[in-house]
């Protein structure tokens, strides 16, 4: 099996998992708990996000335990938006946000507030003279993802950060999902911050939301007061155990990877570009672990299938979004045309992904796909 589908969920690594199963097994008291057993339970767990908070990049940041990227990124704009309100109306967002960030700017839309939905370029870069004009007095959020998630682009989240510092009280959220332990990204300039466990060989259900030190959130879960009471409900100690292992190995690893990640992109992006079937739609400074190529002639479906069955896997876009037959918009705001995008598919590197494995991958494509041409 050669699997190239690194964006969409990663193999958690072995000694996550058994962190998450030595932790259940041996420490599964409730950290709620007053007795001995519950205490052990809540000493872990604040160990864990002591960890996670650290190697968040966050100064003085604290750790909300999540589900995972959609309840973060759900948390930080509408516990922001909604504690900030009183100030102000305006937010400020991209149009190739995840459907977790956009879907959540419509709906406060709905509710009176007005967005401004930044373009980008055919790259899929914002422009920050666009960021700048867009700030208002009344700013009161802005959330600009790190790294896209179909094509890999890369935002200029330090200037971007500069800007809003100056130029409004605005918070800054960033969705880092797809950066975190594939590079080295600047996270300090952030007010908040969306990480995703499976996308860094941690264990899906995992997430986490890091907020600047002092920032108030308008709960999204009522209960028991949890997590400092802006997300209710028995923590998830093991969850958060191996999430702080997985970030730990993620960071240790991520300089030796990225190495890794641009070679193999540099072999890839060589070998499409040498082929009249395929146009590659990523940007050379796209971030290493993201291409999105496309067969104009083929559907990406048909490409995605072919290559299935010879245990090769990749997808035509982003996972979520990949079964609901929907045209992607992102590669729409990147001005990319219909029958392009109808036929692009994106190949996403792991952190372990090796050269003979694109090598191998490369010589499954050159006799899979040239015979669905003919004909055609």
């Amino acid at each position: 099996m050669i699997y190239l589908d690194n964006s969409a969920t990663t193999k958690p690594h072995p000694e996550v998992v058994s962190s998450y199963i030595k932790v259940n097994d041996q420490f599964y008291g409730n950290p709620s708990s007053i007795h001995r057993f519950g205490e052990k339970a809540a000493s872990l767990f604040q160990k864990a996000k002591q960890q996670c908070s650290e190697l968040s990049g966050l100064p003085e940041g604290n750790v909300i335990f999540t589900s995972g990227g959609t309840e973060s990124n759900n948390l930080a704009i509408k516990g922001s938006v909604y504690k900030l309100a009183d100030r102000g109306k305006h937010l400020i967002t991209t149009v190739i946000e995840h459907p977790s960030v956009l879907e959540v700017f419509k709906e406060l839309e709905t509710e009176g507030f007005d967005v401004t939905y930044l373009p980008v370029d055919r790259a899929g870069v914002i422009s920050l003279d666009d960021l700048k004009q867009a700030l208002r007095k009344d700013t009161i959020f802005v959330s600009i993802m790190y790294v896209n998630n179909e094509i890999g682009s890369i935002q200029p989240i330090r200037e971007a950060g500069k800007l809003i510092k100056v130029h409004s009280n605005a918070r800054f959220h960033s969705d880092a999902v797809q950066a975190f332990g594939k590079m080295a990204p600047e996270f300090e300039i952030l007010d908040l911050l969306t990480l995703s466990a499976h996308k860094f060989n941690g264990l899906k259900g995992s997430g986490l939301l890091a907020v600047k030190k002092g920032l108030e959130l308008v709960p999204e879960i009522a209960g028991g007061g949890q997590q400092e009471g802006v997300r209710s409900g028995t923590v998830n100690t093991a969850g958060a155990v191996a999430l702080a292992k997985a970030m730990r190995l993620a960071s240790e690893q991520q300089e030796k990877s990225y190495h890794t990640l641009q070679t193999c992109n540099r072999m890839l992006r060589t070998f499409f570009e040498g082929r009249d079937e395929v146009k590659v739609i990523s940007s050379k400074s796209a971030a290493p672990h993201i291409l999105s190529v496309t067969v104009p002639k083929l559907t990406g479906e048909v490409v995605v299938h072919a290559l299935d069955q010879k245990d090769v896997f990749i997808t035509t876009s982003s996972a979520c979004s990949s079964k609901l037959n929907k045209k992607s918009h992102v590669l729409s705001a990147c001005g990319i045309n219909d029958r392009d995008i109808r036929g692009a598919v994106r190949i996403s590197l792991g952190s372990d992904q090796t050269v003979a494995e694109i090598k191998e991958f490369i010589k499954i494509w050159q006799d899979v796909i040239p015979p669905l041409l003919k004909g055609v």
